[in-house]
């Protein structure tokens, strides 16, 4: 794909479904008792990944496109596979499912793509161990595939050293199995899409905070720090539910980021998810001096959503660090792209998570960010970026990453000359219709 400087970005936008909420709502549906209707499913390959691995232990799942139905069969309804499961290069399928394998009565080998089996997955192994799960690394390195033989699961109060939603997800999943309660604290609480979403299913979860001590190093972008424990009783049953998936904010990042960089632009983009664990980016752009607008925030319970309106803004460097990076990790690539089109210096750190992603997102986008004339230097755990200086074309490796892919594509829009993107295509693993909603706003 190639793509060539603008002269502004108008119109609207409604980005796919929430990636986090698609999976789980699969998930959770079926190891529900009865029927779960999804609206506004993602239909990305990561996903479908998902969708794949239940239908091969037994679940009637129909994607009709606008609606997937879930025919759950409980908590102890799933069969044993009679193939390996693929998760393609979904670290969330890989990463949640395993805590539901480990307290089946089968045993299952999970893998997935190249990508998939360079990632880390110790950071679950060792936790659902503790449970008594039979979990290891068939290749002996701590990546897929997974050889997973299914236990009778005990409750343990567990802290990650990480803040991570998979990780938490999946010991959740696990204890809604075991023989007791099961604790998992982190540093700064991750996102709460499967806390939400279990809660609607029946599940007993709840989460505790601890406010931050003196010295804790915390965005302006953020008012809220401290360590938070999710806390799940065991389950005798979930029952199946109507999820309505938002618009994922991740997928949003690119419009909001777009409207915000290039001249002459101001976009609307409906039915955004601003769940207050994710909406970090929201936060930033306000600290950098972003004109964005908050429209049409229904009032009720579940996944708050907004309408975003976002228009050219005159930018300034921040300070990215802290408990504000859990709410933001997928979108820092995009954001660290914006920085250099800010006024002064932004420093991203506390974000060494970006080197465990489908890539070393801190090399590569410091790579690549480069290549364009930016000045951007990388670290052990975020980057610096100093802004102002005027971008140009240039053949950027997207690393079959997602989010480089997209990042640079809105990059460059708003540079000189044209930039050339390889392996364009790896945008279907979770917004395929990408490039078609960013042409269709071009003036």
């Amino acid at each position: 794909m190639k793509f060539a400087k603008c002269n502004g970005l108008r119109g609207e936008v409604t980005v796919p479904g929430d990636k986090s909420i698609s999976h789980r709502s699969v998930m959770f549906g079926s190891i529900a008792k009865g029927i779960t209707e999804v609206h506004n499913y993602l239909q990305g390959a990561d996903c479908l990944s998902t969708i794949s691995c239940f239908r091969k232990m037994g679940i009637e799942i129909e994607n009709r496109g606008d609606v997937v139905l879930v025919h759950g069969k409980g908590l102890r309804g799933l069969t044993k596979p009679t193939a390996v499961l693929d998760c393609g290069n979904s670290g969330t399928t890989t990463r949640l499912i395993s805590g539901i394998l480990s307290a089946q009565d089968f045993d299952v080998t999970l893998t997935g793509d190249a990508s998939i089996q360079k990632r880390p997955m110790k950071r679950i192994m060792e936790p659902l161990s503790l449970m008594g799960a039979s979990i290891e690394s068939v290749n002996g390195n701590g990546c897929a595939p997974l050889r997973i033989s299914g236990r009778k699961l005990h409750g343990i109060s567990y802290t990650s050293k990480v803040a991570s939603a998979q990780v938490k997800s999946a010991i959740l999943l696990a204890g809604l199995y075991a023989d007791g309660e099961t604790r998992m604290t982190e540093p700064y609480l991750s996102r709460n899409h499967s806390e939400i979403m279990l809660t609607c299913f029946g599940a007993d979860v709840r989460t505790e905070m601890e406010a931050a001590t003196a010295g804790d190093s915390v965005s302006a972008a953020t008012a809220d720090s401290g360590s938070a424990t999710a806390i799940i009783q065991p389950a005798t049953e979930l029952h199946g539910n109507l999820v309505e998936v938002p618009g994922d904010i991740s997928s949003a990042a690119f419009f909001l980021c777009a409207g915000l960089m290039a001249p002459n632009s101001e976009i609307l983009i409906r039915n955004v998810g601003i769940n207050p664990t994710r909406a970090g980016i929201l936060n930033v752009i306000r600290d950098m001096g972003g004109n964005i607008t908050l429209l049409n925030e229904p009032t009720g319970s579940g996944e708050p959503t907004a309408d975003i309106l976002v228009r050219s803004s005159s930018l300034h460097g921040t300070v990215i660090e802290g408990a504000v990076i859990p709410t933001l990790i997928d979108e820092l690539p995009m954001i660290a792209a914006m920085a250099c089109f800010a006024d002064g210096t932004t420093v991203i750190r506390d974000a060494a998570e970006l080197k465990v992603k489908e890539s070393d997102r801190i090399a590569v986008m410091a790579e690549n960010l480069t290549a364009m004339g930016a000045d951007v230097t990388a670290t052990e755990d975020g980057m610096i970026i100093r802004g102002g200086r005027p971008l140009h074309g240039a053949v950027i490796d997207s690393h079959l990453d997602h989010r480089i892919a997209m990042t640079f594509a809105v990059t460059g829009l708003c540079a000189d000359g044209e930039t050339e993107i390889l392996g364009a295509e790896c945008v279907n693993i979770s917004y395929p219709q990408f490039y078609e909603d960013l042409k269709h706003l071009i003036k």
